[in-house]
Formats: C-alpha cells, structure tokens, sequence
C-alpha cells in the first residue's frame, strides 16, 4: 500500500501548530517544566517531518528509521507531563499537599523516573527493531524489547491511576469554591489523556503480537487513527487546559528543596495550598481579594482543625 505523503503534510501542520502554541504558553504562563510538552509536541513534527522524508527519498532508509525511533518514544514525553502536572495539582489543591503520605514533589519525582527508565527501554527496542538487516531475529528482539517497555509504561499509569483516584476523593469531600471545580477539570483532563495513551498502548500491543509478519503496519490508516490523532488530542487538551492558567503565579510553585529543608529545621511541615489564599463566597465561589481579617479567619480556622486534629482526609 503506497503512503500518503499529504496526511503526513497535514500532520506536521498540526503537531507544528500545537508545539507553537505551546511554546509561547510556556513562556507567557512562565512554567518552565512545560518544556516537557514542548518536547513532546516537537518530537511529533520533527517524525511527521522524517515521514515524508522518507517517502520522498525511498532509498534512503535513515529518514524512516528517524521516523519510526520518533513516533514511537514522542508520547512518552506527554506522559511524563500528565505526571508533572498532576504533582502540582496534589500541591495546589490538598491542605497536606500529599497523596498516600507521598508528598506532592516526591509524587513527579518518582513517577517522571519511572517514565525515564521506561523511555530508555522503548528507545533501545525501537533503534534495535528499526535496523535494516536480513538477519529476522534482530528486529523481533528490538520489538519484544519496546513492547516490554511499553508494559512497564501502562503499569506506571495503573499506579498512577490508583493515586489521582485518591486525589479526586479528596477533592470530593472539599466545599464547593472555583478552586476545586477548576481541580477537577484539571484531573478530568488528566484521565482523557492517560486513557488516549492507554489506547495507543494497547494498539502498539496488538500490533506487535504478531512479530515483524503482523498486517497492521501495511494499513497506514490504523498508525493515524490509533497512535498519531491520539497523541495530537492529547496535545491539544493540555493547550485548551492548560496548566499554566489553570494553576497561575509563582505561589503555585512547591518550595525548593532548600527552603523545605529550612521548614523543617525551624520545625514546619512543608503543606499544600488548598484554601491557602482564597475563602468561599456566600455563593460557593471564591473570593478574588479577601480581606486581613478574612485571612486571620482562615489562619485561626486552620490552626483550630489542626489542633482537633481533624486536618487532612
């Protein structure tokens, strides 16, 4: 079946496009772990880039191997930013700013590594299984590989799961106000995309049961439908939500690790953000300004639940 050289156009369009926006959002938000995204976005375009490359100049097999390394490890970029950002919202939607008493900066920490070592796993398979050889067995081992590390990457996203699940049912028990309703567009957003990745997990998969013999990859169709216009979803949620204007300001950063090791020498715990400069109005919503005595209400409402020992969920 011949490729079409005018979808892969219209694709480098798109990721093009997305990866521009989300370039001047980073910039104009002032988030600078969105370069992630960015990476994310570029990585699909310079593919989409490679593709056509490729089907111009058939003889020339680099453009294809480039191609083929890129498509593959490009989401799991997107990946590691859902993680990134669902840290942030544990910090700035939690008062103890911790999910299973793991604290909101362990929480990306630990699940962007996981992703790394998991990145690692699919780019060796993928180099290894994009080699031009006669020899059979080689390209097998390079699939087996990247499918592995593919598994392990949807067992991170079922732990991951298990936390935002914790995440919302705290969300759940806290009064209506703007804060929360904009957590949970936050964390609905943050299901779709991992639900997209999961599908094209599953496809990739299915894909590769069947060895270097598998018909799925003579359908160019499936590779736009599965994986490439999933991907591009994934992207364009997070430029109409995206983080940035969903958690503003410099005060929706975590302290450095410095200044959490100060904290607790001065003996403070390092806590969330929740309710920490908004109050509810009589309508639900957050007041914008509250005023010094408004504030000296949260403070000595706070410092009361804590005595009572009643804080957190």
């Amino acid at each position: 079946m011949c490729p079409n050289i005018g979808a892969a156009y219209l694709y480098i369009v798109l990721f093009g496009l997305t990866a521009i926006a989300h370039v001047v959002q980073m910039f104009w938000h002032r988030k600078w772990y969105c370069w992630v995204i960015v990476v994310s976005a570029g990585m699909q375009t310079a593919a989409y880039t490679m593709r056509t490359l490729s089907i111009r100049f058939v003889t020339n097999s680099g453009y294809y191997t480039y191609w083929f390394v890129l498509m593959m490890i490009a989401p799991i970029w997107t990946n590691a930013f859902a993680y990134m950002v669902c840290g942030r919202m544990v910090y700035n939607f939690t008062e103890k700013g911790s999910v299973f008493k793991m604290k909101a900066w362990n929480f990306g920490l630990i699940f962007v590594l996981l992703d790394i070592f998991a990145f690692f796993i699919q780019v060796i398979g993928a180099v290894i299984a994009s080699i031009q050889t006669s020899n059979t067995k080689l390209p097998m081992i390079g699939i087996h590989i990247y499918m592995g590390g593919i598994g392990f990457q949807q067992l991170c996203i079922f732990l991951f799961l298990a936390l935002a699940a914790r995440l919302h049912m705290r969300l759940r028990v806290q009064p209506p106000s703007c804060e929360r309703h904009t957590a949970f567009t936050c964390l609905w957003v943050l299901y779709v995309v991992v639900l997209l990745i999961t599908i094209r997990i599953i496809f990739r998969l299915i894909e590769y049961s069947s060895g270097i013999q598998s018909s799925i990859p003579l359908h160019e169709e499936y590779q736009y439908i599965f994986d490439s216009t999933l991907m591009l979803l994934a992207l364009v949620l997070f430029n109409v939500f995206h983080p940035g204007r969903m958690m503003p300001g410099k005060e929706s950063k975590w302290p450095k690790r410095k200044e959490r090791k100060a904290m607790r020498k001065a003996g403070e715990m390092p806590h969330g953000r929740a309710g920490e400069y908004l109050l509810p109005g009589k309508d639900g919503n957050q007041s914008p300004e509250p005023t010094d005595m408004e504030m000296g209400q949260v403070h000595y409402a706070r410092d009361f639940t804590t005595r009572e020992g009643n804080i957190g969920y």
